[in-house]
This record gives C-alpha cells, structure tokens and sequence, in this order.
C-alpha cells in the first residue's frame, strides 16, 4: 500500500523506506512507432553511445562499446554515403549453480546510421579500437578556396 499518490503510473513509493522508491523512467510508457518496432533484440541500441566532432580535417566517430572485441563490431558505409556502426553483446552463460543478484549490462545488437556530408571521402574511411573505444576517421575533401583576383579601377 502506497502512503504517497502515485501521479507518474505504477511507481511503488512508501515514506518509511526511501529505498523502496523506483527510479521514475519518463519514456516507459511513451509510444512511438520508432521504439514500438524495436525488438528486444535491439536492446542495447539506445545504450551505444556515440560522438561525432568535425575537425578542419576529418569527421571523427567515437563509440563506447565496452568489452566487445573488433571482430565483434562492424563498419560498413553503404553507396549513399551513410555510416553505419553495428555489432552484438552477447549474453554471459548462466550456471544454475549462480545466484544473480542485479543485471545492469546490456546485451543484444546495436546499430548507429550516419548521413555523411557531401565532403566526406567515402574511400579513406578507417576505423580503430582502443580501451572499448571505437574511433571512425572520415577524411574530408579539401574546399578549394576560390581565387581571388584585385582588379584596378582606372579613372
């Protein structure tokens, strides 16, 4: 029995133990056709974090995935100039002689997509892992300054 109102849908809440309160997550109960059609599979997909930064030359991708190995993750750029980052954590094995206490990794595939701007050389992608880190260098095409001639005004 709840002695606090519930305003934010089934909350457990109870003022003599402040641990009892669940953490409120605000998009439990959103629907949207875009995370409607997520698989569980996909779990791990919103929990792939990743930057973009645009330096003068190159656009840098850095994912988190830790304790997954190169073989495991996969770079591919497709003809229309998207990036994509994908790969799988798998599921530890369970031993039915253990007694979990709390699961906060994730597990499932993940997949990222990036439209890539029109100065990106698509044929020098590379890409690295270091310490759980994966790093995407997308070189760009140099801009070609326009040259800019002084014209003597006569009079």
């Amino acid at each position: 029995m709840s002695l606090i109102p519930s305003f934010f849908g089934n909350r457990r809440s109870n003022v003599f133990d402040p641990f009892s309160l669940d953490v409120w997550d605000p998009f439990r109960d959103f629907t949207s056709s875009a995370l409607t059609t997520a698989s569980p599979e996909t779990s791990a997909f919103v929990n792939t974090r990743i930057d973009w930064k645009e330096t003068p030359e190159a656009h840098v991708f850095k994912a988190d995935v830790p304790g997954l190995k190169k073989e495991e993750v996969k770079v591919e750029v497709e003809d229309d100039r998207v990036l994509q980052i994908s790969g799988e954590r798998n599921v530890e094995k369970e031993d039915k002689n253990d007694t979990w206490h709390r699961v906060e990794r994730s597990s499932g595939k993940f997949m990222r997509r990036f439209r890539l701007p029109e100065n990106a050389k698509m044929d020098q992608i590379k890409a690295a892992m270091e310490n759980g880190v994966l790093t995407v260098t997308v070189p760009k095409m140099e801009v070609k300054k326009p040259d800019v001639k002084a014209i003597d005004i006569s009079g």
